[in-house]
Order: structure tokens, then sequence, then C-alpha cells
């Protein structure tokens, strides 16, 4: 598909300056640099670079538009960065805290809805993640940026219009203010460098970030409609209003034609006589049956749809034995017939023509398809396109070959004959990107992937053709056939209501992996990365990528895909390769958004460790309340079923260089703390009511010090007790989170002016999440057993993981906090509950005997200062259990020669498990302190044993074992 011109803003004359070179046309920086790529191409060392698509150098030089967009690794990428951005100076001065404002964007917008993929991210919730961390004139990076939302956002920065959609003020000087009336930003486009591994995606990315004359653009595109309509518009032709006797004509003067020529003359002799032939719209196509009682055949449409209501049955009779039928319980009717495509015999599902929507002297009518409608669509099939189009075999993989056992086994098969046909026509005859675009951008619609939606054509409330279903090739039993024509009409007006006046981006085509930029060179990163199994990206652009000869190399795809032999792990694995890129490029101090959507925690759990295992620190992860559309603070993420938003930050240069010197002491760890207490956000209210700040609780800044110690392979110098202790020494404390000094009097100020803080939504799920409920339950209301029970059995529900031991709630108190025995005085915890909620112990001493009466056997939290004791009383039972995970006839080194019955915390014989068997059931706390112990003792074999004996989801739904675990594969040489 060759484009003699690559854009509509092509200018022939006039002087332009590119990367500090001067021409004298956009025509003539154009062809230098194409030059350029094309002898880049030959370079067989340049093609290694990971990512690197599939397809000929001509038709990477076709679609690539250097140095702006290349369909290949872009190779002027550090120019583009080292011209426009500002080199990393370590004394210009630098803070943000974590962006954690809430952010609902829906995505009913000209821009989002411009052009289709499979998952995008609003540009205006990307707009207020680049207004929070960057200034005007700064460069962005998105490694995986689909359709290049993060481009947009970056350059609508610059327009005063969108920045106040948000709800901002922009004063006449540039500065934007908040909410709160207060500067934060300024007005000004940022610049982004775009980069995807799919060439459909970066086509499409440099499309919507790319200047184009709109009104050059409709009237082009408009020239195209017409000629090609009136080229091939008799394709759409039906019948309307005739008698009997000229259908029956109008049918055998088709079946006689014998060429395609004689078939369009035919057809157009239908409509010399006025009010007698309608174009069609669309038309529905019903799959076909065959009953397993009598083998006889079952129209789909005709038997399981209900046509006065929609309903679409889920038991439908055979039309001729009355049996019952289901989907499931009977095969589809096949049937065969030549392919000239494939100069073969193809057997497929058949399909039968049932319904025909079309317009005819302005009006829209309908009727049930005739035989000329048929007919026509079965003389179409016999005939042989003669402009380009891909019959490219679709590839092996776990989506893409869903629909070989109906046949649909090659690229134009996903298409009616009609629709191919008037397609690869209109894509003959586009010579400019932006109507290619526009051209493919129907293939949400346009295939036999869309679906007839009868319960709203019925309704009538709304149009019954949807689009393909999302993330899958799934072709339904009811197909939505509809006119091309149609859709580029509706194409060419979506797209002219979205055009913004872009200024150019940098778009690259490759892997994450290797992209060629300085280190330190960039100011902020934002990614929507691939979920997991969720999506099989080069499986699905397979269609978008034939048209284009140019296909995604999934080698370092980051999936999880049996086809690929892509394992959770191996997904991991490519996550962390790009982050670690992202950290590399990324300045020291700057930011990092991740936004995340999966509903499975393991997922989530590798996303995270991978983050961490590539140097960045998490400072905020807030869940999207779809239903409420606000973020809701959470203790943990792996009960949590919404999108997530990840804000990451790289440690500036000045804590790296301290950490070297003095990271295994325990003033490493506090010069750490007070570095990540300085990055999180010191207030968020919403409604007049404070919400907690997660990151800032004990436990969790404890998990962020020990994965900053892990991931510089270094030895953690304070237990979780000593560490608590630490905290509650030397930093404030408020509402049970901890700051800086000079952060308290902004936090207090703040909260003298809310009525309440909200509390922490907790999901028990395991041994972790039972203890910090009955935390919090008790930090409000220091209880008894009795009056703790009911309530603590409530949330043992159905989410509590399936390996993970259900412990006894006497155990869980007994193990974490304190019980008042009655003796001494009353705890300041009880006697501040109990002096508030009964009026009769008001003003009472701690040592009053009413006041001791009452607080008796009421279970209470530890002070920090004073949990060493009970922290380490609770280590060493659960060092005691994990020596009890270690198969039968192992030895770790920490064992003395005393038969096995020596370890460390064990005073009971271990149990005899056989080598190579899984534990059903464990204690993830168990697992946490023996993991720790192990790598402080540095006894790494111990630790991947252990990983061998349990489910594979402890390590996976867990981010401090995950890199735990793979420190230890990595020190002691193995592989994960």
């Amino acid at each position: 598909m060759s484009q003699s011109k690559l854009d509509l803003a092509s200018k022939t004359t006039g002087f332009v300056e590119c990367l500090g070179q001067k021409f004298d046309s956009e025509d003539a920086r154009r062809e230098h640099y194409l030059k350029l790529l094309a002898q880049k191409l030959k370079d067989p060392e340049f093609r290694k670079i990971e990512g690197f698509p599939i397809g000929k150098d001509e038709d990477i030089l076709a679609l690539s538009n250097p140095p702006y967009y290349t369909a290949c690794p872009n190779p002027w990428l550090a120019d583009f960065v080292k011209g426009y951005g500002t080199p990393y100076d370590p004394k210009q001065p630098y803070h943000r805290e974590p962006f954690v404002a809430d952010v609902s964007e829906g995505k009913n917008h000209p821009i989002y809805n411009a052009h289709a993929y499979h998952t995008k991210v609003p540009h205006r919730a990307i707009m207020r993640y680049l207004l929070h961390y960057t200034e005007p004139g700064d460069v962005v990076f998105d490694g995986f940026c689909g359709t290049g939302m993060t481009g947009v956002a970056a350059q609508l920065c610059g327009d005063r219009g969108e920045v106040q959609s948000l709800g901002y003020r922009v004063k006449d000087d540039g500065t934007i203010l908040n909410e709160e009336s207060k500067p934060f930003s300024k007005l000004g486009a940022r610049r982004a460098v775009l980069n995807d591994l799919s060439p459909a995606a970066t086509f499409i990315a440099y499309n919507y970030n790319t200047p184009m004359d709109v009104e050059v653009f409709e009237r082009e595109a408009k020239q195209i409609l017409t000629d090609v309509e009136d080229e091939l518009g008799w394709i759409y032709t039906t019948l309307h209003r005739v008698t009997k006797e000229q259908a029956a004509k109008a049918v055998d003067s088709i079946n006689r034609c014998k060429t395609a020529k004689e078939l369009e003359s035919a057809v157009r002799a239908l409509g010399e006589k006025e009010g007698t032939v309608g174009r069609v719209n669309y038309a529905v196509w019903s799959g076909v049956f065959t009953c397993p009682e009598c083998a006889s055949e079952v129209n789909f449409w005709e038997q399981a749809v209900n046509k006065k209501s929609g309903e679409v049955l889920d038991d439908f009779p055979c039309q001729k034995c009355g049996a019952l039928l289901t989907k499931r319980n009977t095969e589809p009717a096949r049937i065969s017939h030549f392919d000239p495509a494939l100069d073969n015999v193809v057997t497929q599902t058949k399909l039968s023509l049932v319904l025909v929507n079309y317009t005819v002297g302005g009006k829209r009518l309908e009727k049930a398809a005739d035989s000329f409608d048929k007919t026509l669509a079965a003389k179409l099939d016999s005939f042989p396109i003669t402009h380009f189009f891909p019959t490219e075999r679709m590839p092996v993989g776990d989506e893409s070959r869903r629909n070989d056992p109906a046949g649909i086994t090659h690229v134009h098969h996903f298409y009616s004959k009609r629709n191919l046909w008037l397609l690869a026509t209109m894509l003959n005859r586009s010579k400019h990107q932006s109507l290619t675009c526009a051209l493919l951008d129907g293939h949400s619609v346009g295939t036999q992937m869309s679906r007839f939606r009868a319960s709203a054509w019925a309704s009538k409330t709304t149009g019954p053709m949807k689009g393909n279903t999302a993330g899958t090739l799934y072709v339904p039993s009811l197909i939505g056939e509809q006119n091309w024509l149609n859709i580029f009409k509706e194409k060419i007006a979506m797209i002219g209501r979205a055009y913004f006046e872009p200024k150019l981006s940098m778009v690259t085509t490759g892997s994450a992996f290797g992209i060629s930029l300085s280190h330190s060179s960039l100011d902020y990163v934002f990614i929507d990365p691939p979920f997991g199994a969720n999506i099989m990206y080069s499986e699905l652009n397979f269609l978008w990528e034939s048209w284009l000869r140019l296909w995604t190399n999934p080698l370092t795809e980051a999936v999880e895909s049996k086809t690929q032999s892509k394992n959770l792990d191996a997904y991991r694995q490519l996550m962390a390769r790009g982050f670690r890129t992202a950290f590399e490029v990324l300045k020291p101090g700057r930011w990092m958004t991740v936004e995340f959507s999966n509903t499975k925690a393991a997922v989530w759990n590798t996303i995270q460790s991978a983050l961490q295992e590539a140097g960045f620190i998490v400072a905020n992860v807030a869940t999207l309340d779809k239903q409420q559309g606000s973020f809701k603070a959470v203790t943990t993420t792996t009960a949590v079923k919404q999108d997530l938003v990840i804000s990451a930050y790289k440690p500036n240069g000045g804590l790296e260089d301290r950490f070297a010197k003095r990271g295994e002491t325990e003033e490493g760890a506090w010069d750490f703390t007070r570095t990540h207490l300085n990055n999180l956000p010191v207030v968020k209210a919403k409604g007049g009511q404070m919400e907690l700040i997660v990151e800032r609780d004990a436990r969790i800044l404890y998990d962020r010090m020990v994965a900053f110690y892990v991931g510089h392979s270094t030895q953690v110098p304070l237990s979780a007790a000593e560490f608590q202790a630490g905290l509650a020494e030397k930093f404030p404390e408020r509402d049970g989170m901890y700051f800086l000094p000079d952060q308290v009097s902004e936090y207090d100020k703040k909260r003298a002016q809310v009525e309440n803080i909200g509390q922490l939504s907790i999901f028990v799920e395991d041994e972790r999440s039972a203890i910090n409920w009955l935390r919090s339950f008790l930090k409000d209301r220091p209880s008894t057993s009795q009056d703790i029970q009911p309530e603590f059995m409530q949330q043992l529900g159905a989410s509590w993981k399936k390996w993970e031991t259900r412990p006894e709630m006497s155990a869980l108190l007994d193990q974490n906090f304190l019980c008042y025995d009655g003796t001494n005085g009353v705890p300041s915890q009880i006697h501040s509950y109990l002096s508030t909620q009964f009026k009769e112990l008001r003003n009472l001493p701690k040592d009053h005997a009413q006041l001791k009466a009452k607080a008796k056997s009421r279970w209470y939290v530890p002070d920090p200062k004073k949990n060493v004791d009970v922290e380490t009383l609770r280590n060493k039972r659960l060092l005691e259990e994990f020596w009890s995970y270690l198969p039968e006839g192992y030895a770790p080194p920490a064992l003395s020669a005393n038969k096995g019955q020596t370890l460390p915390g064990l005073t009971v014989p271990r149990p005899k498990i056989p080598k190579g068997k899984k534990l059903k059931e464990l204690r993830t706390e168990a697992v946490r302190v023996g993991f720790k112990h192990c790598y402080q003792q540095k006894d790494y074999t111990t630790i991947l044993v252990v990983a061998e004996m349990i489910p594979d989801s402890v390590l996976n739904e867990d981010e401090q074992l995950q890199m735990i675990y793979d420190t230890a594969v990595t020190r002691s040489g193995g592989e994960s």
C-alpha cells in the first residue's frame, strides 16, 4: 500500500527546521530522513534491536515519516530529547508529592472515539498527571503507548480550554490553579516520546499526534467516498416493493452473469426504475446449526430469537422434530466452496442472510432477506477482487485461531465479500496515512466479528449494531454486516470533530526494552501496560497489521500466553525489563505513573514486584471505585478487583550515594524512611473528610524499606518491631500515620478543618489482612474475645485464599496483641476508650477498681515502643512453622548436626513432607518470616527449596516474597 504523500499537512515549499537542520520544505525534510532510514535498514545490527517488526524494508519506509515517526525502532529519539529537553541538573530543585486526587474521566469524547483500540486511557485523565508532575517543555515517555493518548495529553496541556475543562483555573500568565485556588502548574505543551511494539498501534498514535489540514482531509476523504460509491455502490443494492415476477427476473439476470462487469451492469439496470431498489445500511447473517436428533438444519435467527422482545433463547426447538436444542449440544452446519484468494476449496460454518436494513428515498426500512439479497451475496463471492487485500494465515495463538473450527482461518475470511471488496478499493485510492488510518479503523465494526443485538433491534431504543467483543476475535452467531461506505463516512466526521492541531511528537515502533535514549534524560513516564493474560495484542492486531504489511514481533511481548510459552513469571520478567528501561531514562527524583487494570491479584503483585525490581519506589496506590468514581484507601491491594493507579519515583542521586556508604546500618534505614516520607502525600481530603494515606502506615513503610534493601541486595538492619518502635521515637504520628516534623503542621492545620477521617477498607483474605482488621478494630474499640468474635467471623468470607490456613482468632490475638489481666494500672488505650464510652468511668485514675474491672480481659494494640517482645515471640513461632515446610531429607545450612531437630525457633520435631509434594495449606506469614530470616543469613538455597514446596500463588500474590525469591535465584545462580 504505497503512500505517495505521508500526511495531509505536507508542504512543497516553505522553510522548515528539524532537529537542528534546515530544509527548503517538508518534502525535502522527509526525503532526507527517508534516505537515512533506508540506509539504516540495511544494517543487520539495526534489525536485531528487540521488537523490530516483521516486514519488508519498503513497507517500513512506506509508513514512516522520519524522524518523527518510524514503523521500526526510531534512530533519532536521542537527538529529539537532546534538542528539546533539558539535561539533568542535580542542583535544579524538583519536588512533587504523588498525585492522589480523584480522577474520573469518561470515554465519551471526540478525541477518545476518533480511533478505536483494545485499551485506552482518556487523554484528560493523563493530562491531570502531566500537569501535576511536569512543566511546559518537559519530555515525557510512554513505552506502551497504544494509540498515543499520552502524546495527545502532553500537547493539550498547552490548550487553555482543555485545561479549564478539567476544573482548573488558568491565569493570564499561564499559571494553573487547582480546585483550592493554589498554583501548581503552568500552561504549555509537553513533548512526548511514544513507543509501542505494535505497528498498528504506533500507526494510530502517529496519526493522532500529527499536524493535518482537516479541510483537505475531509475534502479528499469525501472524494474517495464519492468515487468508490460511484464505482462499487451497487454491491449494496437490495430490491424494494417489486412484484414476484420482477424479483424472479432480477434473480435470473444475476444468475446468468459470468463476470463482475456483467453483474454490475445487471444490478445497475435494476435501479433505472425509480423506487425499485434501496441501498443496504446493514444486513444480518445468522449461524446455522445441525439438529443432533434429526440432522436437519436449524437457523439460529428463526428458532432462537423472539422477534417481538429480541430475547435470544438459551434453549430453542428444532423446527422439524421439535427437539430442544442449545448451542452447546448442536454442531454448526458446514458448507464447502472454492476460495479464489487461496486457490483452494475451504469448508466453513454455514451462514444465512436473514435481515436487511436499507434506505430508499431518504427513509430507512427493513425486510427479511429475500432470494435477490442471497443470490447477489453468493454471486459476489464467486468473483475475484482486483486490488490488494491480505490473505495471511492467522498466526498460532491463544486467541488468533479460535475461529479455526469455523473455517475462518485467514485474514480475508473475517470480512464479507462485499466489505472486503469495498475496503480494498478504498485503500487503493487512499494516498495519505490519515485516510488509511481512518479506513482501517473501521475494523471494530466492519468485520464478521460485529455483533447484532436483537434486543436493541426489537426495542428500537438504541442502534442494534455493536462492534466486536473487546479483547477477542469472537465471531458471533448473529453477525451484523455494516456498509463500509457508511462506516467511513462516520469515521471522517469523528476525526474532524476530534482534530486539535497537534505538534509533532516522536513515535517509534519496537520493544520498550530497546529504546535508544540517554540515561536520566526524561522528565516523566506515564504507562498503561499490558494486563497479563487479559489481551493478546499481537494476535488481535494481526488483521490491522496485515493490511499494513507489518506485524508485531511477539518475542518480547509482555503477556501471559500458552502459545508463546510465557507464564506469569515470564510476564513479570518482561515487565521488569520495561520498567528498568523507564528507570534508566528517567531523571533521578522524577515520577512514573502506571495505570493498571486486572482482576487477578497475582498479576497486580507481579506489576508491583517488577516495579521494585527495576528500582522504583512505590509512593501511592489508589483504586478506582467504578461505582462511585473515586479512590479509596485500602490496606491490601491483593483483594481489590478494580482499576489501580500506581505512583512511583526514582530515588534521587543523594539517597543512592548515602545508601552506598551506610546502607547496612540502622541510620541507612532511617535515611531511606525520611526520604520516602518526604515523597509521600501529606494530606488527602475530599468532601469535608480526610482520607487515610496508606503509605504512611508503619507496616507499609517497613515493607517499602525492606523492598528497597532487597532490591539493592543488602541485608535489612531492622526487624519489623524494631522499625515500628524507632518510627514512634523519631517521627510524629497522627491518626496512625507517620510524618516528618515539618509535615505535621500542614497535616494538623488541615485536620482541624474537617469533621472526621475516613476508615481503611480492609479485605480479610489471609492471616495478614485478618491481623490488620483486628488491629483496626481494637485500636478504636479495645474489647474482650467474646465481643470481637461475632464481628471477626463475619469477615472470614468466601474471599479467603484457598491455600491459606485459617488461624483461630485466639491465636491471632495471642500472637499479635496484648490482653489486660486486671493487675497494675489500666493501659492508656483502654482507659481512653472506656472513659469516653461510659460516663461513670470518666476522670477515674488508671488504678481505680471499677475501671480495672471493666477493663479486664480486653485486648488492645501494643504500644510500638513496647512491641518488640511481642513481635519477637510471634516471629519465633512463625519461624518454627516455616521450618516445618522443608521437604523430608533436606538439611539447610542453619541445621546443626543434631539430626534435624535444632533449627532457629524449632522446639518440636520437624514433620516429614515428601520431596516434590506441594503444600495444600500454609501460613503465608510464616513464609514471610522464614524468607526474611534466610535472606538475612544469606541462605538462598533454603528459600528456593521452600518455594518449590508452596503453591505458586503464594509467591505471585506477595510482592515482597517475590522480590526475595528473585534475589535468591540471582544469588544462587539459578533460574526462576
